[in-house]
């Protein structure tokens, strides 16, 4: 016979067959989500919730991409817009549970989807950016026209970035960019370089299972999402095969680091009343850590920190306790 093997031709080597069965494994894992994405594995179907959601919502045009956003008519006698930025990975739906009484307080309350998320294109290849998206929200004000009102923002992780470059446009005094009454905040990591929590297993969304596992991890134990909820978090990412386009969005870690100054700047500087509502359980952004770099760095800036078991999204887990905060905070000035 030949000597193909060397030595080991003669015994048996339980070790070289586990090697083996876990390198399929491997083969298995890295080609399960290449045959599912040449296959094309249908998108999750749409929940009815989230239909609704969509059928009541348009689009407009932007640099030859359709953006999803939502439009309310509330509140007569008020003339206050409120634009509502979500955040990574999700989309506008985030903000569902207090839609309805922030459209009976503001004449306008407005959410889009960012490119890339949602409801809305998602282009690949394509270079995703803050400078982009921010871009994204004054063509979506002037589509509407409200170009000459002052807007309030309210934002949350991923948004909270874009909210701040927003923020430096308005302070910069252009025309073409947003006049800020007041912007509100929520757990988002703009003034740490650690890397995003959920950076790691987004990049490889391949399957709802490990997405519902990392999702879950950023909500508290006691307000963890509903399967409903995780399977609507799926679908909107799914949808247009987001998932294929979240390592390019991802970019955005190294543009917080690169822009930093830029965007800390604004928070820093300006005189836009600032309020940031906070879930401290958040492993993305620690309690107390965070909370007291952001009151050093953002002396101006009021604050309101959640109950002990809210975590990374407050207005999932605790709308009435945002709520409470957020008109706390627009009534005090």
């Amino acid at each position: 016979g030949t000597k193909l093997f060397g030595s080991t031709s003669g015994c048996y080597h339980p070790t070289a067959e586990l090697n083996m069965r876990e390198w399929w494994l491997h083969v298995g894992l890295i080609c399960i989500p290449l045959v599912a994405v040449y296959l094309h594995i249908p998108p999750p179907q749409l929940s009815p919730a989230l239909q609704k959601w969509q059928s009541a919502g348009d689009v407009f045009h932007f640099r030859g991409n359709k953006i999803f956003y939502r439009d309310s008519y509330g509140a007569l006698g008020s003339s206050d817009v409120l634009i509502l930025l979500h955040g990574f990975p999700t989309s506008s739906y985030d903000w569902h549970k207090i839609w309805e009484p922030l459209a009976l307080r503001f004449h306008r309350v407005i959410a889009l989807d960012f490119l890339g998320f949602g409801f809305s294109d998602k282009p690949r290849p394509h270079k995703y950016s803050i400078f982009e998206q921010a871009s994204v929200v004054e063509a979506l004000v002037a589509h509407l026209g409200l170009s000459n009102q002052r807007v309030n923002l309210i934002s949350h992780d991923y948004g909270d970035t874009v909210a701040l470059e927003l923020l430096y446009r308005s302070d910069q005094n252009r025309t073409g960019h947003l006049t800020l009454n007041s912007l509100c905040l929520s757990n988002g990591g703009m003034l740490h370089d650690s890397e995003d929590f959920l950076a790691p297993l987004l990049t490889r969304l391949t399957n709802f299972m490990i997405f519902q596992k990392g999702i879950g991890e950023v909500f508290g134990p006691y307000t963890q999402p509903t399967n409903a909820d995780f399977w609507d978090m799926w679908s909107s990412i799914r949808y247009n095969d987001g998932n294929l386009v979240m390592d390019s969005i991802l970019q955005y870690i190294n543009q917080r680091l690169k822009h930093r100054e830029r965007w800390v700047g604004a928070l820093t500087s300006t005189f836009v009343p600032l309020h940031m509502i906070y879930g401290p359980l958040d492993p993305v952004n620690p309690h107390p850590q965070f909370i007291r770099l952001y009151q050093q760095l953002v002396q101006r800036s009021t604050l309101t920190i959640l109950d002990e078991h809210i975590s990374h999204y407050p207005q999932l887990e605790d709308p009435t306790g945002f709520l409470n905060a957020y008109f706390n905070f627009i009534h005090s000035f």
